[in-house]
């Protein structure tokens, strides 16, 4: 990594630091926050069960186990998240019982400025489980997980210690970031096993260098106001009791 994307890295981890930080401390942002982190965590399920499921048929069955943990690890985070948001009496939005859209509008919302940079080159179609090149996957992931690692405890101490919900949600967010180390640690091994350090080193470069673009093309959306302020929350439904998931 050369310097002048080491100073962008640092400059742009510590704006994304600060505006997580703010948006879960304040209570009127915290609901949003956290529904945002259950989908994103919820929603890597699939993908990662796929890619156990072709590592396992490729012959890698440590890579297969490693992945299936994974997929459970993030099975379990959304969890955490929709737990601390049904403390808050919120829920994930129904999005069934929403207006439908046009497939034109559609895309739109679902188009992140981040994941554009994060990916640029590469189409959908290249990114799905069954045909991801192994190497886009390790070495994005690996650097989506590290920095996860590090952004969750800084969360974590945004929130007041004298709010028993909050206290309770801090002590999963921090459990949720003890799992994004040990990903970041297999996903690292994963690419030795399949490549020089100086090959590893290469890789991470790349991701590194796409991650502080992809940061600054969310940044820029937001202080345009390009990005989309939708509500992802709406009142909690009633439903059975849940079970005790934090700080397990």
């Amino acid at each position: 990594m050369n310097l002048l994307t080491y100073v962008m890295h640092l400059v742009g981890s510590g704006a994304f630091a600060y505006y997580s930080a703010a948006q879960i401390r304040d209570s009127k942002t915290r609901p949003n926050i956290l529904a945002g982190f259950q989908l994103a965590e919820s929603g890597s399920v699939p993908f990662l069960t796929a890619l156990s499921e072709r590592a396992a048929a490729e012959g890698d069955t440590w890579l297969a186990q490693k992945l299936k943990q994974h997929a459970s690890d993030e099975t379990r985070h959304g969890q955490i998240f929709a737990h601390g948001l049904k403390q808050l009496n919120k829920q994930v939005i129904d999005w069934k019982s929403q207006p439908q859209t046009t497939s034109t509008d559609k895309s739109k919302q679902q188009r992140s400025p981040f994941f554009a940079a994060f990916f640029e080159g590469y189409t959908p179609e290249q990114l799905k489980p069954a045909v991801i090149d192994w190497n886009v996957f390790m070495g994005s992931t690996y650097i989506l997980e590290l920095d996860a690692s590090k952004d969750f405890p800084r969360m974590a101490k945004a929130l007041p210690d004298d709010e028993p919900i909050a206290r309770n949600l801090k002590l999963g967010i921090l459990n949720v970031a003890k799992d994004e180390t040990t990903h970041a640690a297999y996903l690292y091994e994963a690419m030795t096993k399949r490549m020089s350090l100086t090959q590893v080193q290469e890789l991470i470069d790349e991701w590194r260098t796409r991650k502080v673009n992809a940061t600054f093309a969310f940044a820029s959306n937001l202080l345009q106001g390009k990005s989309p302020n939708r509500s992802l929350v709406q009142d909690s439904m009633p439903s059975q009791k849940d079970s005790q998931l934090i700080g397990t």
